[in-house]
């Protein structure tokens, strides 16, 4: 993944986390950054990172948008060709991969017991797509997603 995509990808997971509906428009970081951190960087700064015209970043930048994203900043570079985030041997499905990613979130989440045993009953499932498909069908129909869980979770009653 080049720079600019981790910089695309990173305003879009920000303007999600925000509230926003949509990705953080490159404008919207550089106010943001200007009102929360008080320091500046050009927008078009940021559009030629993006673009690749500027393949890198200066080391200040790098480490002001890496305080603004929360990321570390040996994360905002490129990635050598031939990078793979995944461990593991070529040929394994797309289904153990997202297995995989599955339990690598079930270690993060330690304080979390249910959601952990959630994600590894999906990722036990033999078709966990499947099961996050249909996930993201229920979700899509908010009714449906309350009915169940009034159903299947119903509240404790004291």
């Amino acid at each position: 993944m080049t720079l600019g995509d981790k910089l695309r990808t990173l305003r879009h997971l920000e303007g999600h986390l925000r509230g926003l509906g949509r990705e953080m428009t490159q404008g919207e970081v550089v106010s943001a950054i200007d009102s929360e951190l008080d320091e500046t960087i050009s927008q078009s700064y940021l559009s030629l990172i993006e673009n690749g015209s500027r393949p890198h970043l200066s080391q200040n930048s790098r480490e002001l948008l890496a305080r603004f994203f929360k990321v570390h900043p040996g994360f905002l570079v490129s990635d050598p060709p031939g990078f793979q985030t995944e461990l593991g041997a070529p040929g394994l499905t797309s289904e153990s991969a997202l297995d995989r990613w599955l339990l690598g979130g079930v270690a993060q989440l330690h304080g979390d017991p249910p959601l952990r045993a959630a994600l590894e009953a999906i990722a036990s499932h033999a078709d966990s797509r499947l099961c996050l498909l249909l996930l993201a069908e229920m979700v899509a129909m908010p009714a449906l997603v309350e009915s169940l869980a009034d159903t299947l979770m119903p509240k404790e009653t004291t």
